[in-house]
């Protein structure tokens, strides 16, 4: 990739893209002039800068990486400093275009002190959830809890899907939790924020050993996922569903492939989501499909057959929610729609906000989750009427219509909770 002869100032026919670099003289007798390959860089020296363009250093475009959801790494709102990557004119050499090691997913082991989140939310259909990891590594570019890894000083961004906390003692810490006497029993959301069946749980079986606390209490469970790995817990869950004690929701969002690599890049595929579906519902399992988020000009079209779709797979039962933009997602998504739909990226913002008040997002109780207005209104109309062309308006088991009667005390309730000694590495092994 060098010129044969450097310092030669005449170049043969195979070189012609080699160029003196610029600020240096053609003639200069030095033997040691700079070649540089045009293909390599676009460059520019100081004393070349146009007098109309005093500041030659501008933002880089961000780049999509293969396998991730987020385009960079977004700095978090609490951080004092942020770092912006510029385009100095040098391209990615060959050698770098492999995933760099921080991209890597890595998983550390943490010890939470309590496992239950409780909340008092008048649109959520749940006041109970339980998160036995923080982050996910399906990497789904608009994920509401993306914003929560500010609050580890780590990145909404690249982090949230490549930085994970698994919550070691989540199993013991639910046994104590449901083992206080005054505990009132209300059915729980197993993974409402970063999903219970993302890979790594593949290895450390924390939501399975989560549920069979519950199997063993007969607590009432909601389950949603994107993961065809639920399928591996069917024992259970059936077992729970002969006494309605369960039901599974499947997010899908997009029926398109190809839309999906990009907007959720390390979930199930949409096919094998609807495979999960049908080996649920044949289970016995209630089964619901979430169709969220309902994204302008990216996934709306979809919405009735993605609806037809999940009723063919065995679903009883289906609800949504239009994008939601808090905090992180908002410039996130921004640049995500910048980076793969850059042709419709101004019609979709402009929906967007057609739908919240002609803001990017609106967080007040009622309208965050459906939105308001035309827009709104017509997305609303269209789902009530798929529902009933698909026979999904027929009351299905949802998560706050379990039964809660049928709930028992744990048998063995851990005094305190064993940590094993640190690793060498600071991670799991399995990651290598």
């Amino acid at each position: 990739m060098f010129p044969k002869k450097v310092g030669d100032a005449s170049l043969g026919a195979e070189d012609d893209k080699f160029v003196i670099a610029p600020g240096l003289p053609k003639n200069d007798p030095d033997p040691t002039i700079l070649y540089m390959h045009t293909d390599w860089c676009r460059p520019m020296a100081c004393d070349d800068i146009p007098l109309d363009n005093p500041d030659p250093w501008i933002a880089a475009k961000p780049q999509a990486t293969k396998g991730r959801g987020a385009v960079s790494n977004l700095a978090g709102r609490f951080e004092t400093q942020v770092i912006e990557t510029v385009d100095d004119g040098w391209q990615r050499l060959p050698e770098d275009s492999d995933i760099s090691p921080e991209l890597r997913t890595s998983v550390t082991p943490e010890y939470a002190k309590t496992i239950l989140s409780r909340n008092q939310s008048p649109d959520l259909p749940f006041s109970v959830s339980l998160n036995p990891y923080r982050g996910c590594e399906h990497g789904c570019v608009y994920c509401f809890a993306r914003p929560t890894h500010a609050y580890l000083g780590l990145s909404p961004g690249l982090d949230f899907e490549t930085r994970l906390y698994a919550k070691l003692n989540a199993p013991e810490l639910l046994r104590q939790a449901l083992a206080v006497h005054h505990y009132q029993v209300s059915p729980i959301a197993l993974g409402i924020n970063t999903d219970a069946y993302q890979p790594c749980e593949r290895e450390l079986r924390l939501t399975r050993r989560c549920l069979e606390v519950l199997h063993e209490c007969e607590h009432p469970v909601g389950v949603i996922t994107k993961s065809a790995l639920i399928e591996r817990d069917i024992d259970l869950l059936q077992d729970m569903a002969r006494n309605n004690l369960v039901a599974a929701a499947l997010t899908i969002t997009t029926l398109n492939h190809q839309v999906a690599r990009t907007l959720e890049p390390r979930a199930a595929s949409p096919t094998r989501r609807l495979q999960a579906m049908e080996k649920l519902a044949r289970a016995g399992i209630p089964v619901l499909v979430s169709v969220a988020p309902v994204i302008p000009f990216i996934t709306e079209q979809e919405l009735e057959n993605v609806l037809q779709a999940a009723a063919s797979a065995g679903a009883t039962a289906a609800g949504y929610t239009v994008l939601r933009l808090p905090w992180e997602v908002n410039p996130l998504f921004q640049e995500w729609l910048q980076t793969h739909f850059p042709e419709r990226a101004q019609r979709v913002m402009n929906r967007i906000r057609d739908m919240r008040g002609g803001k990017d997002y609106q967080a007040s109780f009622g309208s965050r989750m459906r939105g308001e207005g035309l827009w709104a209104d017509l997305i609303r109309q269209r789902f009530a009427k798929a529902l009933k062309r698909y026979g999904l308006d027929k009351s299905g088991n949802r998560a706050g219509e379990l039964d809660c009667h049928r709930f028992r005390k744990p048998r063995h309730i851990p005094t305190q909770v064993e940590k094993p000694r640190p690793s060498d590495k600071g991670q799991l092994d399995f990651f290598g």
